[in-house]
């Protein structure tokens, strides 16, 4: 299965999950091979509030970085043919699911002990900034899975794989639920 083979009809691909699961790196490659744009929602908060994400998380509060991020997702869903890696939280806004599924949501799927070692020297977590950070990750997993299994891909993500094994498993699970043209 090649990426040009799929018939995206120009609909918009938000890449989901925990933080740490690879949205951001694992969208510059799937973009690149569907012909799309990447946008990454926290960059794209950080440039509009002018700020990092902790600081408006430290001065603001975590619900004004949910309006920003809302704010972002609607802004981006008025595009097409882009490729969008959300923040970990974007599924527990219920009015964020109104953008996303305009377009098709990808659940990327990593294993607790896998995430925890991605993260674990990231200090840049806000919301793992906690006295058992792991305990707090693992918390947000069981709070959030449900929201991302709404997804309309899951992608299990095996320890071991490259970025572009994640890109070509997206791609494949794609064309699973969309029409396939003839080629």
């Amino acid at each position: 299965m090649t990426s040009t083979s799929l018939n995206l009809k120009n609909v918009n691909v938000y890449l989901i999950g925990m933080m740490g699961a690879g949205k951001s790196t694992t969208g510059q490659l799937l973009a690149q091979k569907l012909g799309y744009q990447l946008f990454d929602s926290d960059t794209l908060i950080t440039q509009l509030a002018d700020t990092s994400i902790n600081q408006i998380f430290a001065e603001q509060g975590e619900d004004a970085f949910r309006k920003l991020e809302t704010q972002v997702l609607s802004e981006l869903s008025a595009y097409t043919r882009l490729v969008v890696a959300t923040g970990g939280g974007i599924v527990t806004q219920p009015s964020n699911w109104s953008h996303l599924q305009q377009g098709l949501v990808v659940w990327l799927d990593v294993p607790l002990e896998h995430l925890w070692k991605r993260i674990q020297v990231d200090a840049s977590r806000p919301l793992l900034q906690t006295e058992r950070p792991y305990e707090t990750l693992e918390q947000l997993m069981q709070q959030r899975r449900h929201l991302y299994a709404q997804a309309d891909v899951h992608t299990v993500i095996k320890p071991d794989w490259s970025t572009e094994q994640v890109a070509d498993q997206i791609i494949e699970g794609i064309s699973k639920v969309i029409k396939v043209e003839d080629t």
